[in-house]
């Protein structure tokens, strides 16, 4: 594992997460607001492939089922750029296909990136590991999203109030999923190990001095973003935009830490948090 593979899941999730979250805004954001975040979305997709070459240098061979994942992210980040380019243009009737690409194959690269990493772990483990990747990137693309569409009252100053409201809404719910799924893994790491397997158990981690790592995860990317997204939601009902925006900024900062250290846990330990 370095930190080049770190970043590459990492990455590669907030971007699809971001393609995911525009699906709950409204078209009265405007057409820049949905060229920008495709083209912030295939910008992140791109670092991601040059960070899985980085990774490969050196690397063992990736498995087939990670070499296809790829190849999916390929043709994903094709779909952003061509919606990127079609955005408030003529080219309406290609424009749902590249849509669906760009969702679809990005639902699946997740999927399978979560079968890859937990292989031969048992099939509770590869479900946990491919939920846990799908709500990694929903709340990193709905913090992201958000605090776009936060800020994007001071481009349209006259749009509705109740748009940012939905997709807070969306982000709490994400959250919600995500401490539940992260409290899911949790558990079944702990009830499920055996001693004579060798490995030291995962309550031993996190009671360790390597348990840093899945407590800081724990304070900034769960506990962090539920109280801020919920300041944002009583914010955003009082129609403070800016107020609610330099939460979101604060917010998308700690999803951001927890979900890097998310990252590093479930390759250095196998268990999806």
């Amino acid at each position: 594992m370095s930190l080049s593979t770190v970043l590459f899941f990492f990455l590669a999730h907030l971007g699809a997460g971001i393609a995911w979250s525009l699906l709950f805004v409204s078209k009265e954001a405007g057409v820049k607001f949905f060229r920008f975040n495709a083209g912030l979305s295939a910008i992140l997709v791109a670092f991601a492939l040059a960070f899985r070459f980085a990774a490969l240098d050196g690397a063992p061979v990736e498995s087939p089922l990670a070499q296809f994942a790829v190849t999916v992210l390929y043709a994903v980040e094709a779909a952003l750029v061509m919606y990127w380019a079609t955005v408030g243009r003529t080219l309406v009737r290609i424009r749902p296909a590249i849509i669906a690409v760009s969702i679809i194959g990005g639902l699946a690269v997740v999927i399978l990136q979560g079968i890859d990493v937990s292989a031969g772990r048992g099939l509770a483990l590869q479900v946990l590991t491919v939920v846990s990747f799908i709500s990694s990137a929903a709340l990193l693309g709905g913090a992201c999203t958000s605090m776009t569409l936060g800020h994007w009252y001071l481009v349209i100053p006259s749009m509705q109030v109740t748009h940012l409201q939905s997709i807070v809404k969306a982000h709490i719910a994400s959250t919600v999923v995500r401490a539940v799924v992260v409290g899911a893994a949790v558990w079944f790491a702990i009830a499920t190990w055996q001693p004579e397997s060798g490995a030291p158990s995962f309550r031993h981690y996190i009671m360790s001095v390597d348990g840093i790592f899945f407590w800081q995860r724990v304070l900034f990317g769960l506990f962090g973003p539920a109280v801020l997204s919920y300041l944002t939601w009583e914010t955003a009902k009082i129609r403070a935009t800016q107020s609610a925006t330099g939460i979101l900024y604060v917010d998308f900062f700690t999803v951001v830490v927890g979900e890097v250290l998310a990252k590093y846990i479930v390759l250095a330990t196998h268990v999806p948090v």
